[in-house]
C-alpha cells in the first residue's frame, strides 16, 4: 500500500472471535456504518470469502465495489479493489495481535483513491472517517457477542 492511514483499537475478545466477526460479511450492514450490502461473491480456502461485493454510502464515499481478500489465519486479512465505480483503489488490512489477556489489538490500514480529483488532505480525512467508524463498529459488535 502506498500512502495509507492507520489506526488501532483494543477489543475485549480473543483474536479468533474478532476475526470471525470480520469474516462474517453478511452481518456488516448491522454494525458497519454505511455498508448497505456485503455479499460474498466467491468463497476461498477454509470457508473464508475470497471476493465480496459491497454497496457503501458513508460520506465522502458512495460506491458499489468488489474487494478481493487474502487471509492469514486469525492474525490478519488484507484486501484490494477488484472493481468499483467511484473507487480506483481501496487497499487495506486488519492486523490482529493478542494481548494475552483475552484482549486483541486490531490495527486497520487503509489507502484509497477515487476517480474524482480530491486533494490529499480530503482523501486522508475520508480514510480516517472510514477507519474510525469501522474500528468502533467492530469493537461494539465483537464485545456484544
Amino acid at each position: 500500500m502506498a500512502e495509507q492511514t492507520t489506526s488501532s483499537i483494543v477489543i475485549d475478545a480473543d483474536p479468533h472471535l474478532v476475526m470471525e466477526v470480520i469474516g462474517d460479511f453478511p452481518s456488516y450492514p448491522v454494525w458497519a456504518k454505511g455498508v448497505q450490502v456485503a455479499e460474498v461473491v466467491e468463497e476461498g480456502e477454509h470457508g473464508w470469502a475470497r471476493q465480496v461485493f459491497f454497496s457503501l454510502d458513508v460520506a465522502p464515499i458512495k460506491d458499489e465495489y468488489t474487494l478481493e481478500y487474502e487471509w492469514d489465519g486469525y492474525d490478519g486479512v488484507t484486501w484490494t479493489l477488484v472493481e468499483g465505480k467511484m473507487l480506483r483503489a481501496l487497499d487495506g488490512a486488519y492486523l490482529l495481535r493478542s494481548l494475552g489477556t483475552g484482549s486483541t489489538e486490531v490495527t486497520y490500514r487503509l489507502a484509497l483513491d477515487v476517480s474524482i480529483p480530491l486533494i490529499g488532505m480530503l482523501k486522508r480525512k475520508g480514510e480516517k472517517i472510514l477507519i474510525d467508524t469501522a474500528l468502533k463498529g467492530l469493537k461494539k459488535r465483537v464485545e456484544s457477542l
